[in-house]
């Protein structure tokens, strides 16, 4: 009997070689999988399966993981505001880990004798599949044509040609990842350190020129409504997805350090989560204390980074998700938003755990907690700590004066 090879399956030049490859070259019984997480339709999944069978894989599996991603590690992701570097909400590098996951588990119900993957050895993918893989399954060896064999695409696809393959594998200009959480974009101005990616190069261009205005629901920090339609949090991201896009809004440039140490560069379209987070994030800023925001800034930040670089299976990620689920108790109500071209305005809340309604008093106005005599002995007390400072170190204001005349 031939040994099993489970193969991530995407139905590109790189999957494609690795089928014939692992069946020709090394004799294996292929089993493809595809595993989406919100990025394929039924058409386009369809045309994947039809690929896989071509190509001569013993069997084709779908896997749907879309649900499981976000209630997993998207709903985080929105608890924690994160975005790495301030800037990219995560939209390909939280997918793979959940693919990789999903991959390990049919490749143990199978029974398979090893794993392939079609990543090179460029990028963060490469890590991301095989850290799950090596936690998850040891027993299963990992096997990755394309990084082992440092294979050109002009080698795989003169290989498949000799195999039969007939196939138009020019690629395409721009190289395109979608999925529930964001699109990816990458290009050949990404791999400058100066070139913006042009117009045409994101797949959702400009159609609305007029503003419309949109409410989000939120509930304990998770989307449950847009515009009064009630749905779960999935479609719910679906249709936020289909209002924005009009817009072309959502998009940006993220640089980052990748998991093996170099710089990159990608471009990303990103309307929905882009919209939820900023959205979540006002509405936290109306309903949790300071330290609150504080400490969910610092571990929102760490578990984003944390999932960006696949290390979604350690148990600190659990602890985290505890706190980070725990401050969402009061992030109920509504956020008006208007959607413009390119850009969208957080215009306010409305929410019952709104901590401006507390009846204190207003910013810059009027008090009702409190007099002027006692924000005088709050002060006074308040400069205690610097007051000693500059007793003990009496020079130090002059010292900083004569800095200052200096440079001036």
């Amino acid at each position: 009997m031939k040994k099993k090879v489970v193969l991530a399956f995407s139905g590109g030049l790189d999957t494609s070689y690795c089928v014939k490859y692992l069946s020709d070259e090394r004799g294996l019984e292929v089993h493809t999988v595809i595993v989406n997480t919100g990025g394929f339709s039924a058409e386009e999944l369809k045309k994947i399966e039809e690929t896989a069978v071509s190509l001569g894989s013993a069997s084709h599996t779908v896997m749907d993981e879309t649900t499981s991603f976000y209630q997993r590690c998207v709903r985080y992701l929105i608890f924690g505001n994160s975005l790495r570097n301030g800037t990219y909400p995560l939209s390909v590098s939280a997918e793979r880990v959940f693919q990789a996951l999903a991959i390990a588990d049919y490749a143990k119900n199978l029974g398979a004798d090893y794993i392939a993957h079609g990543s090179t050895s460029a990028g963060n993918d490469q890590v991301r599949f095989d850290l799950v893989f090596h936690i998850l399954c040891p027993e299963i060896e990992v096997i990755t044509p394309i990084r082992d064999l440092s294979l050109s695409r002009q080698q795989e696809i003169e290989y498949l040609a000799q195999k039969g393959v007939k196939k138009d594998w020019t690629k395409a200009q721009y190289s395109i990842n979608q999925g529930l959480w964001g699109t990816s974009v990458g290009g050949a101005e990404t791999l400058t350190s100066h070139k913006a990616l042009p117009e045409e190069a994101f797949p959702s261009q400009l159609k609305k020129q007029e503003p419309s205005r949109i409410t989000l629901h939120f509930e304990k920090g998770e989307l449950v409504g847009v515009n009064d339609q009630f749905k779960d949090p999935v479609s719910n991201i679906q249709y936020l997805q289909e209002l924005a896009e009009p817009y072309a809004i959502g998009r940006d440039i993220h640089v980052g350090d990748t998991i093996i140490g170099i710089k990159g560069r990608v471009g990303f379209e990103a309307a929905a989560p882009m919209l939820i987070i900023k959205a979540h994030h006002q509405l936290e800023k109306h309903t949790l204390t300071k330290w609150q925001q504080y400490w969910k800034e610092q571990m929102g930040n760490w578990y984003g980074m944390l999932v960006h670089e696949g290390n979604f299976l350690d148990p600190v990620m659990r602890n985290v998700e505890t706190f980070l689920e725990d401050t969402q108790d009061k992030v109920t109500g509504k956020v008006f938003v208007t959607l413009l071209p390119y850009r969208f305005q957080i215009e306010g809340i409305e929410s019952k755990h709104d901590l401006m309604n507390s009846g204190f008093g207003h910013y810059g106005e009027m008090n009702k907690g409190w007099t002027g005599d006692d924000v005088k002995g709050f002060t006074k007390i308040l400069a205690n700590s610097l007051k000693i400072y500059h007793s003990v170190n009496k020079d130090e204001v002059t010292k900083d004066k004569a800095k200052d005349d200096k440079k001036s």
